[in-house]
């Protein structure tokens, strides 16, 4: 299950069996595989996980990622939390919504939730992984989308700090609502407010102090009788990113241990969440699954997931050697890092293993500083099972 590809099952069974004449078959394969709980491959990635110190922090701080991506798995219209269909004639589709706490500092993914993409709620998800996250004092960063009170005061209540990118003071999100923030273009102020979801006339006279939290917005720590009053102060900060655009993001990092300059160099970071997601999915095949039920799709999701942390976890301590004369920092090829340390798991125990480090030691990339390219977003597709690499 580790050493997966995105071949079909049967060219995966025969590769890592070397195409003996005892390889199970796929039946054989999913009987045994039936036996096994989703939960056994969540339980392997914590205990791989938690098996080895985060040593990278910035500040003494974690730097984990909060961010969600879709799965597109097998044409399925009998299930209904998955399916989706456009048009009456049109053939749909099924999706899975994978929920990730991603360690920035250290390359490696934490935490994570799996929801049907029909009952997803990334907000939920990110309050819950905050709520499940034991480790040192953190900062959860996190794109537009989750600019949330609930997820403000989940990290409050943690004892945690969060970084979350917010609509800008001229649309309609949380900056925009706050009447004594400046109308400057840049600024970092603190603002507090007193979260409520009475609607007396003292709180409607109050929009400056007072925000209504409506009773269908999620809010876990305000009620209409005992908890009638949440406080919250809020660190809220934007600056430009071109000459006419601007971001804001709202925090409570105090000011005197991280400068406005910081949160903006912090929030960039975010990206290595972005990154791990393509190589998930690309570099380790998760776009390609083997089979149809969501049970053995999610074992799946897990198997790849502690893989690539496997990989991470190699690849970082693997030391680039700078070569003499040369004009560009090099790095790892990760993607090459990922086929060699996949092919050193699938090795039988009589086989002599490869020097992994060294392998990966010389899979150079050079690094080319000050490039861009604009986000191609496209829509994706499962990849059927008829069509699969060779």
């Amino acid at each position: 299950m580790l050493s997966m590809q995105g071949k079909s099952l049967k060219d995966e069974l025969l590769e890592y069996f070397d195409f003996d004449n005892s390889t199970p078959s796929n039946s054989a394969f999913n009987q045994r595989r039936a036996q096994i709980l989703p939960e056994a491959f969540e339980f392997l990635f914590q205990e791989l996980t938690n098996s080895f110190k985060d040593n990278a922090t910035y500040k003494g701080l974690r730097l984990i990622a909060c961010d969600g991506s879709d799965l597109c798995i097998a044409h399925n219209p009998k299930d209904e939390t998955t399916y989706f269909q456009s048009l009456p004639d049109s053939k749909g589709f099924n999706q899975l919504h994978l929920n990730a706490f991603y360690d920035l500092c250290n390359r490696r993914y934490i935490d994570a939730i799996i929801q049907p993409a029909r009952f997803e709620n990334e907000n939920s998800a990110m309050c819950e992984l905050i709520d499940r996250y034991k480790g040192q004092t953190a900062i959860f960063v996190a794109d537009r989308g989750y600019e949330n009170y609930n997820i403000f005061a989940h990290a409050e209540h943690k004892g945690m700090y969060y970084l979350i990118r917010a609509k800008d003071i001229t649309s309609n999100g949380i900056t925009s609502a706050l009447t004594t923030l400046p109308k400057t273009y840049e600024f970092d102020e603190w603002v507090n407010i007193t979260l409520t979801k009475k609607q007396t006339n003292e709180v409607k006279a109050n929009p400056q102090k007072y925000r209504i939290i409506m009773k269908k917005t999620p809010f876990d720590y305000l009620d209409l009788h005992v908890n009638k009053f949440y406080e919250m102060k809020m660190r809220v900060v934007r600056f430009p990113i071109s000459q006419d655009t601007y971001e804001c993001i709202i925090t409570n990092l105090p000011q005197e241990l991280i400068s406005a300059n910081e949160i903006k160099q912090l929030y960039a970071k975010r990206w290595g969440i972005e990154t791990s997601f393509r190589e998930l999915k690309y570099a380790l095949g998760l776009t390609r699954f083997h089979a149809k039920k969501t049970e053995y799709i999610m074992q799946e999701i897990w198997s790849r997931m502690t893989l690539y942390n496997f990989c991470e976890i190699i690849a970082t301590n693997v030391v680039v050697k700078k070569k003499d004369g040369c004009k560009h920092v090099y790095q790892l090829n990760y993607t090459r890092a990922i086929r060699i340390c996949r092919h050193f798991l699938s090795i039988k125990e009589e086989k002599v293993p490869p020097d992994v480090e060294y392998l990966i030691g010389h899979e150079l990339l050079p690094v080319r500083t000050g490039r861009s390219d604009p986000r191609k977003v496209k829509t994706q597709s499962v990849i059927s099972f008829l069509y699969r690499a060779a």
